[in-house]
């Protein structure tokens, strides 16, 4: 029997593609799931509580500013300018994007990356967890961001075609906002980064392998290439069909890739066997099906074939298929975190 690690320490051996003791897991977990498991918990004390390997938070969610417009329709505008709606989950739905025209973007000021409250809940973290759990921080993809808050869909999409000059200005002013807030979260005692924005759907990827490698994974590296500069490892996740491209999300040189979507064909193994010697895997136990509404012992034997295909030789993290949401089963997600436990040891012995 190897020596026992720290969560820190097996999350980290697990992204170096080496086996750690046990098969890591972390997961953002719902309140409504939290306070079924534990009553009146916070997050802080959940994680302790289940003694998860990782604590990780959405940068939308603790760090960026928002101005209340109509507090009965729970619509607000975000700190890039854009309106967003909040519904039962934690991340707001965007509504209407901060630019409008490019002459928008003309004037646009960026907000201020370095003010101190933005690190707040990060300093807590890392007081109560640091060197024990990893502490791992959300960074919104330059795609997501650029998509979803400043341009549109619609409008990005259609700059994509008409006017690719106005997609590299809007991501260069991201990169600087970005690229400033991971260093300050780099100097306040971030483990991990995550960089959270979908590049596929269910069918297929957002847009054509050409403009994923013109458009979306430039950015991408440049996150990649600024935080291992940093000394910090990057997790990147999206959901959807990446097959056509998983290529140019893992040549950007991520450390993890989440979460291996199984709803949109996205096989563990067959990742594992094409990619595992390069990204480690974290997933992908169905947060759709099984967790939702599956037996105990369904997610049991699913999260055990999801080690069994993918934790060979190390290179695993074991999570849900995207995450826990206020759908999942609380009793299904207890029932994965132990059987993380029993069927993850090293040296694995399920075949």
């Amino acid at each position: 029997m190897g020596q026992k690690l720290s969560g820190l320490e097996r999350v980290l051996t697990a992204l170096k593609l080496r086996e750690p003791d046990v098969v890591p897991h972390f997961e953002r977990v719902a309140k409504r799931v939290r306070e079924a498991i534990l009553l009146g918990s916070t997050e802080e004390d959940f994680v302790e509580h289940m003694d998860l390997d990782g604590i990780r938070f959405i940068d939308r969610t603790h760090s960026w500013s928002y101005e209340i417009l109509d507090e009965t329709k729970k619509i607000k505008r975000d700190q890039w300018g854009g309106l967003v709606r909040y519904t039962t989950e934690d991340n707001p739905v965007p509504m209407s994007p901060a630019i409008q025209s490019e002459k928008d973007l003309d004037s646009y000021s960026l907000p201020d990356p370095d003010l101190p409250w933005r690190y707040e809940h990060l300093r807590r973290l890392v007081k109560r967890f640091k060197g024990e759990r990893a502490i791992v921080v959300g960074v919104t993809d330059i795609f997501a961001l650029g998509r979803e808050n400043m341009l549109g869909d619609v409008g990005y999409f259609r700059a994509m075609v008409k006017n690719p000059t106005l997609i590299e200005r809007t991501n260069e002013l991201i990169l600087k906002y970005q690229k400033r807030y991971m260093k300050n979260c780099a100097e306040a005692g971030v483990d991990i980064f995550w960089v959270n924005g979908d590049w596929a759907m269910t069918e297929k990827p957002m847009v054509s392998r050409e403009f994923a490698i013109r458009f979306l994974a430039p950015p991408l590296k440049e996150l990649v290439d600024y935080a291992h500069g940093l000394g910090i490892p990057v997790i990147k996740h999206t959901d959807g069909n990446i097959w056509p491209i998983w290529d140019v999300v893992v040549d950007t040189g991520i450390d993890g890739l989440h979460p291996i979507d199984p709803m949109a064909g996205m096989d563990i193994g067959e990742a594992k066997a094409k990619f595992g010697n390069r990204v480690c895997l974290c997933g992908n136990v169905s947060c759709a099906f099984s967790l939702v509404s599956g037996t105990e012992e369904e997610v049991r034997k699913e999260t055990k074939e999801v080690i069994r295909k993918a934790g060979k030789g190390g290179g695993l993290i074991c999570m849900s298929s995207n995450s826990v949401h206020s759908g999942v089963n609380p009793e299904n997600y207890a029932a994965m975190v132990k059987a993380i436990r029993e069927f993850g040891r090293y040296p694995l012995a399920l075949d």
